[in-house]
């Protein structure tokens, strides 16, 4: 069914039906709430009636809600105009509406409340409930009574025996004035009895629910009614003696109850319950008049809501007329013109409409001579773009690359024809090392508003280099080219300004440590000579002049001071060659030959260490200079053997791979021990210069390590094994590969092939029979 079918039915009532149904039933309720509060007998006749009312008048106010509800819903989600009029009308006139309805409403319960209440006698109800207690009372007086002179009867027959019980029991129910008394034996059986009426020869057996509980040590008193109809008082005790088989007696006595104490108990009862029945009513009563006046409440509310509609309805057909002309301009037609309804508030809103189309239409005009300026200006910023060293990037809000001057594309070897137009994701694709790149200008532009700035590495065919990234979001102004309009909505974009700073910051960092090295080198080397010198003219002169204990004083002093003379000049000669300017002399260097090369100084009884060598024989050559990459080397593998001097089995592993990620090949060389690795507070440090561990030794090696690889445009990571030992993995840009040469590892991410070199570095060392040789330890298959 067509939305506009549903209420159909309801279309066709006239509108004056509703509000006069409501107020019918509103008058009806309260005419039968007025005869039902003067006669309440005709409560029970008239309840039914008053429920039917409510409930056909719940049904009408369910329809004219809910038509009109779903109707204001349909228009405010269509956003038709004067729909959100309607319901800041509707909740006004609900709010003015509830507030006085609810008061009157709450104090009507109230009095409706009090005024039933005040039907009932509260001195008459306090009495009732007295006249049961106090008879109640009564009853209990003589119960204790009856229980009482029977435990005295108990008392008397405790030591008779079985077979003189029955002579002396009929004294004690005359004494004790009980109508039956019977003796029983433990299991229940009769031994004597004695009753008022002869023609009673089977006297009254207690029940075994009594019984039980007398067993159980308590005496058992309760009023019942005999056979005759008639109230008797059982008390029925225990420890009445023994019988002849040593079991413990129970004694029952019946005590007649006078008529005249069980009328009156019974009348009272009778009153109390009559009582009772008219109280009953009082709920029921209060209740429907509270349901009542809750209808009468919501029949008030729902006249309320009626109106609201039908007065919102009158005052925002104007507003329609407003909206369809606001249509009309927003289309494009600004020679649109309203007829104005008069002299009021709206009239005066539609005379402002027609003057705002008359200064739309000379406003477009405007624009368009706006629009040829914009494109001259346009013109010239493409100029100015063309001729900057930084790289620019421009892209719209739906991150696609709308321009890219020609240093960009020098920068990230694209070309920017081919760039412009497409998603970053597109250029990635097509150019896997950018990725990184692309990653960080894409969560910047996610992360940030305005201006942001950020230092990106990008690992590419030409090695390792560091962009430094500017961008900020483009104002509205400044977006009215043609390419970063869609739509006829004008788009916010980004621009991103870049330049490599590789070089820049690789010769900050060497000049700043490079300075550091040469002052403590000038500062130290000086006066390490002469200080030598002195020690060993000291120890020439004063030697053969002193006794002996003082020449060994002395030489041992002097000897002191001659080597560490030496290992300052060690030192010294290590800060001279950090400051060296790099010489690098760049060829072809198969890196399988120079671990070889290497490791072969380091074989002998000279270095009691377990040496593993896990080559890759389809690696491809490194652009390097073999010098310093052999000083690289060394400095690891004396490092590691150095750590393993107090490590029980010591293992040194050395490997070699390729690795291709995202298009760019790497030469990885990997050094691993398995040693007590590095401790926890320098571990993020270690190639930062003066820091290391040893007793001896300046700080310097890892950091003229990591100077070198960087030189040769690589990376170097060192972390601690998973079980114990140290990684240290070195990756260099590798040249173009020659026929039969493979990368094992085809786009490897570069942190979980870290990881997994990690993994097989300690389970290599572990498991090293498969690496080694009988003789050298160092040569693999």
């Amino acid at each position: 069914m067509a939305p506009g079918s549903r209420f159909k039915f309801v279309n066709r009532i006239p509108g004056w039906v509703w509000p006069s149904g409501g107020v019918l039933m509103l008058l009806v309720s309260f005419y039968l709430l007025g005869q039902a509060t003067e006669n309440s007998a005709d409560f029970g006749r008239l309840y039914s009636w008053l429920l039917i009312l409510n409930v056909l008048g719940l049904i009408v106010l369910v329809i004219m809600v809910s038509y009109n509800l779903i109707t204001l819903l349909r228009q405010y989600r269509s956003r038709i105009p004067g729909s959100r009029l309607n319901v800041r009308l509707l909740v006004i006139f609900i709010v003015l509406a509830v507030a006085p309805v609810v008061v009157v409403f709450s104090y009507s319960v109230q009095f409706i409340n009090r005024g039933i209440d005040s039907w009932f006698d509260v001195r008459l109800d306090t009495a009732l409930n007295d006249a049961l207690a106090l008879s109640q009372a009564a009853l209990d007086q003589r119960m204790r009574k009856n229980l009482d002179d029977m435990r005295a009867a108990a008392m008397e027959i405790r030591d008779v025996p079985d077979r003189l019980a029955a002579l002396a029991i009929t004294d004690l129910r005359v004494n004790s004035g009980a109508e039956e008394l019977t003796l029983f034996g433990r299991n229940g059986h009769i031994i004597a009895s004695s009753g008022a009426n002869p023609a009673d020869i089977v006297p009254d057996h207690p029940s075994e629910e009594v019984l039980s509980h007398v067993r159980g040590g308590e005496p058992y008193v309760g009023m019942e009614p005999d056979l005759d109809g008639r109230l008797v008082v059982r008390v029925v005790v225990t420890g009445v003696g023994l019988t002849d088989e040593s079991e413990e007696r129970i004694m029952q006595g019946l005590y007649p109850m006078r008529e005249r104490i069980g009328h009156l108990t019974a009348n009272v009862q009778e009153v109390f319950g009559a009582y009772d029945r008219i109280v009953y009513l009082r709920t029921p009563l209060k209740n429907t008049f509270t349901f009542t006046l809750s209808m009468v409440l919501l029949l008030s509310l729902a006249f309320a809501v009626w109106s609201a509609f039908f007065f919102a309805r009158r005052l925002t057909s104007p507003i329609r007329d407003l909206a369809e002309g606001t249509r009309a301009v927003a289309a494009g037609d600004y020679s649109t013109q309203l007829p104005a309804p008069g002299k009021d508030d709206i009239g005066s809103l539609v005379r402002s409409f027609n003057a705002m189309t008359r200064r739309l239409a000379k406003a477009r005009e405007a624009e368009q001579a706006s629009q040829e300026a914009i494109e001259k200006q346009r013109a010239y910023l493409a100029t100015v773009l063309g001729s900057l060293s930084s790289g620019v990037l421009t892209v719209d809000e739906d991150g696609v690359v709308r321009t890219m001057n020609h240093s960009a594309g020098m920068i990230l070897g694209l070309d920017p024809g081919e760039c412009a137009g497409r998603r970053p994701a597109e250029i990635a694709s097509r150019h896997e090392h950018l990725q990184g790149f692309i990653d960080a200008i894409a969560e910047q532009i996610r992360d940030h508003i305005g201006d942001w700035h950020s230092e990106v590495t990008v690992f590419g065919p030409e090695g390792r280099r560091v962009l430094m990234c500017r961008g900020t979001a483009l104002p509205d102004e400044l977006a009215h080219d043609d390419a970063y309009r869609g739509n006829d909505q004008v788009r916010r974009g980004h621009v991103i300004v870049f330049d490599d700073v590789t070089a820049l910051i690789q010769a900050q960092r060497d000049a700043a440590w490079g300075e550091v090295a040469r002052r403590l080198a000038h500062e130290i080397k000086n006066p390490l000579t002469p200080i030598q010198l002195a020690a060993e003219r000291l120890q020439r002169r004063l030697s053969k002049t002193l006794e002996n204990e003082d020449a060994q004083v002395l030489s041992r002093g002097t000897t002191t001071i001659v080597q560490q003379v030496e290992a300052m000049k060690e030192m010294v000669n290590a800060f001279s060659d950090y400051a060296k300017p790099p010489q690098i002399s760049r060829k072809p260097l198969d890196l399988n030959d120079l671990a070889k090369q290497v490791m072969e100084l380091y074989r002998g009884p000279g270095y009691p260490v377990q040496k593993l060598i896990d080559l890759d024989p389809g690696l491809p050559p490194v652009e390097a200079d073999a010098g310093r990459l052999r000083q690289v080397l060394h400095n690891l593998i004396k490092n590691a053997i150095e750590a393993l001097q107090n490590t029980e089995r010591p293992s040194l592993l050395l490997r070699t791979r390729c690795i291709a990620y995202k298009g760019t090949r790497f030469v990885e060389l990997l050094v691993s021990d398995n040693g007590p690795g590095f401790p926890e507070e320098i571990k993020g440090r270690v190639f930062e210069p003066y820091v290391t561990n040893k007793t001896k030794g300046t700080g310097l090696g890892l950091a003229i390590v990591k100077k070198i690889i960087e030189e040769h445009g690589g990376t170097i990571r060192a972390e601690n094994a998973p079980e114990s030992g140290v990684v240290i993995s070195i990756r260099l840009p590798a040249a173009a590969m020659r026929d039969g040469e493979r990368c094992t590892n085809i786009n490897a991410d570069l942190d979980d092939s870290y990881s997994e070199a990690l993994r097989d570095a300690a389970q290599e060392i572990d498991d090293d029979t498969s690496l080694v040789d009988p003789q050298s330890k160092e040569s693999r298959p």
